[in-house]
């Protein structure tokens, strides 16, 4: 996590920011609610649990191109549990540590009136996952495909600095399933089928601008 935080601030200062209008440092802090994912492919390959929502955060960096358009780099980082019951010769009930990173390429369109900004956008990247079997000491990790959607509200108390609001969006494309869960080392007892992460998150963060020089 430190080498990817370390990429991700490196990119914000080094990056050439004489095209850009202004740049952005952005805090996030929230929440993430339950999705449940499933898979049923036969009667002894198959899976259901639910990834446990809980805090959120993030950091990322911006920069605003036009008074509407901004471009930039963002990560989030989200530790949970994840219940599952699952067919492993035999059908058993149990529960993992799942870690999340997500790296994303965000596309965000601003309206502003006075000190308030209103914005959409989208994010494409990847994220990382790391799991871990309390039980039998396994670990596995996977990166997988992401996108992602967000809205909110950027309202600013001075030039420079402003609160965040904002209801967002993230999906990873076949993210659960086969060994990547189970890691039982068998031929042939894990989970075959896939199933799609959909978490919906709220939350809040600040926002700092630093507007370019002439």
């Amino acid at each position: 996590m430190k080498r990817i935080l370390s990429t991700l601030i490196a990119i914000g200062f080094f990056y050439p920011a004489s095209i850009a209008q202004e740049f952005r440092l952005n805090g996030f802090a929230g929440y993430l609610f339950d999705d449940h994912v499933d898979s049923y492919y036969s009667a002894t390959e198959y899976f259901e649990g639910t990834i446990k929502g809980g805090f959120r955060w993030g950091l990322g960096v911006e920069y605003m191109l036009h008074p509407q358009y901004g471009i930039g780099i963002n990560y989030f980082r989200q530790d949970t549990e994840v219940p599952l019951t699952y067919y492993d010769r035999g059908v058993k009930n149990r529960d993992f540590d799942l870690s999340c990173s997500w790296i994303m390429a965000a596309f965000t369109r601003y309206m502003k009136k006075d000190n308030i900004e209103l914005y959409g956008g989208g994010e494409l990247g990847a994220v990382f996952f790391g799991l871990d079997n309390s039980v039998s000491g396994d670990s596995e990790s996977a990166t997988k495909f992401a996108w992602g959607l967000n809205l909110g509200t950027n309202i600013f108390f001075s030039e420079k600095v402003g609160l965040k609001v904002q209801i967002d969006l993230h999906s990873a494309s076949q993210a659960v399933g086969g060994g990547f869960y189970f890691g039982t080392g068998g031929a042939g007892t894990g989970v075959s089928s896939y199933s799609t992460i959909y978490q919906l998150g709220i939350g809040g963060g600040l926002v700092f601008r630093f507007p370019k020089t002439k």
